[in-house]
């Protein structure tokens, strides 16, 4: 893993790109489902899109990858492309600060993004040479907290922009996911080692191993009753975790799957999307799933977050859509 960026698509998807005919620019289309309704929207000059929030400014804010620019969509999909100034930097993913900014990782470029509502965009290097830093979240101490996924570390840096950084006991961990827990810590998924970890706010670390074998634990999310919840995409499973380190899995109906981004929706139930099964899933607190069909295939879908509405916002990596589905 050191020294090689991460791969996001199977090999088998990125083979297709060969045969596959895009689907047509258009402004929207939908498929059907019960109880969940997915809408897509074609972001016009888009290229990759990756991580997604919901901003203070009431816009979605995204990350497109390949593209290399951070997105500002409306609500009526009016899309404003923001260059990032540092060339294939490889942005992935994308959180609200404590400032009311934006704020995201930039893998290659090896360094933490903020990006104001207006789009002025500065940059700050990651101490640690080659980090490669991947999810980014806000903390409970409001510091944005993110992982080095190349450098086995968890980061830190203050809205300031003053960079702590703490390392794994293992370099090659491969950190990948950080989300605040319901404890005061922050949990993240270490894809390589088969754990997750928690950090508290003064960098004390405490490793859990899932129990199914290289499950390669990915997205993370805290959910209600005092749980966290992430996807083992390896494997085909979520696993869901609790603050004193209990993990209990639940198996999605196909190993194949690939269940990546995860998030919690309304009524406590956890939504998450399924790169190869090209299905957003659901599962309740006492683990029933339940799965819908994105329209486009493949989409590579990869992050979702909550909107308003009672919808959640996801994206759809290879078709350059982000989409919705409604929850109730």
């Amino acid at each position: 893993m050191k020294g090689v960026h991460f791969l996001r698509y199977p090999l088998f998807v990125l083979l297709s790109c060969f045969i596959l005919v895009l689907p047509p620019t258009v402004s929207a289309h939908t498929i059907p489902t019960t109880p969940g309704r997915i809408t897509e929207y074609i972001i016009s000059g888009g290229n990759g899109p990756n991580g997604i929030v919901l901003g203070p400014d009431g816009n979605f804010w995204v990350v497109e990858t390949d593209g290399n620019t951070i997105d500002r969509i409306t609500p009526k999909i009016k899309v404003t492309h923001f260059p990032i100034p540092t060339s294939q930097s490889i942005p992935a993913e994308i959180t609200v600060g404590p400032d009311g900014n934006l704020w995201f990782t930039e893998e290659i470029g090896n360094k933490i993004g903020r990006i104001t509502p207006q789009g002025l965009i500065t940059e700050f290097p990651v101490p640690t040479n080659n980090g490669w830093p991947a999810h980014i979240t806000l903390g409970p101490d409001g510091n944005l907290w993110f992982t080095e996924y190349n450098a086995g570390q968890i980061g830190k840096i203050t809205p300031a922009g003053q960079f702590t950084e703490y390392p794994l006991s293992d370099s090659q961990a491969v950190p990948w996911d950080i989300a605040s827990g319901p404890d005061g810590n922050l949990w993240f998924t270490e894809a390589n080692d088969n754990k997750i970890g928690r950090v508290s706010v003064s960098g004390q670390i405490t490793e859990f191993p899932v129990p199914t074998s290289n499950s390669y634990p990915f997205g993370i999310t805290s959910g209600t009753g005092g749980h966290l919840w992430f996807t083992e995409r390896q494997v085909g499973k979520i696993g869901r975790i609790t603050t004193g380190g209990k993990i209990t899995e639940f198996a999605l109906p196909k190993s194949g799957s690939q269940p990546s981004g995860i998030t919690q929706g309304p009524g406590g139930n956890i939504w998450f999307t399924e790169v190869i099964g090209n299905q957003i899933g659901r599962i309740t607190p006492h683990g029933a799933i339940t799965e819908y069909l994105i329209p486009s295939n493949p989409s590579v879908a990869q992050d979702i977050t909550p909107g308003p509405h009672g919808k959640l916002w996801f994206t759809e990596n290879y078709t350059n859509y982000i989409a919705r589905i409604t929850t109730r």
